[in-house]
């Protein structure tokens, strides 16, 4: 599990000064990105071997809201593994209150077909195994 931290910014929320919903996939996006380059294997690697990384699914649980200047946790973890494709999952939490809950599926391809994870990225499959 990985932990990333952001912080709300006031353009990210709506008229009510909420923070509007359509962020929170923004907000898994930085985290798994981070989540990979701790690894040592961030995206700009991946794509400079010539993969790139689609988002399958996305499923957002929203708790509690949030607003500008909030500090959002975000924990994150490969939660699901196998050949073709994986999850990250995510628990984001304002002061220790779960704020929303989610996953992403996502696989690699190249040249707009499937790669096999293991075969085509194995230390990034390695890292994500261990993860």
């Amino acid at each position: 599990m990985h932990t990333y931290q952001h912080e709300v910014k006031y353009y990210e929320c709506d008229r009510m000064g909420i923070t509007h919903h359509s962020n929170y996939v923004r907000f898994m996006e930085e985290a798994r990105v981070d989540l990979l380059d701790h690894l040592g294997y961030g995206f700009d690697r991946v794509e400079a071997e010539g993969v790139v990384s689609p988002v399958i699914s996305i499923q957002c649980n929203y708790k509690h809201p949030t607003t500008f200047k909030d500090v959002i946790d975000i924990d994150v973890w490969i939660s699901k593994l196998s050949d073709l494709k994986f999850d990250f999952s995510y628990e984001m939490r304002v002061g220790g209150k779960i704020v929303c809950t989610a996953t992403s599926t996502h696989c690699f391809t190249e040249n707009n077909r499937p790669v096999v994870i293991a075969k085509r990225l194995p230390k990034l499959y390695q890292a994500i195994s261990q993860e």
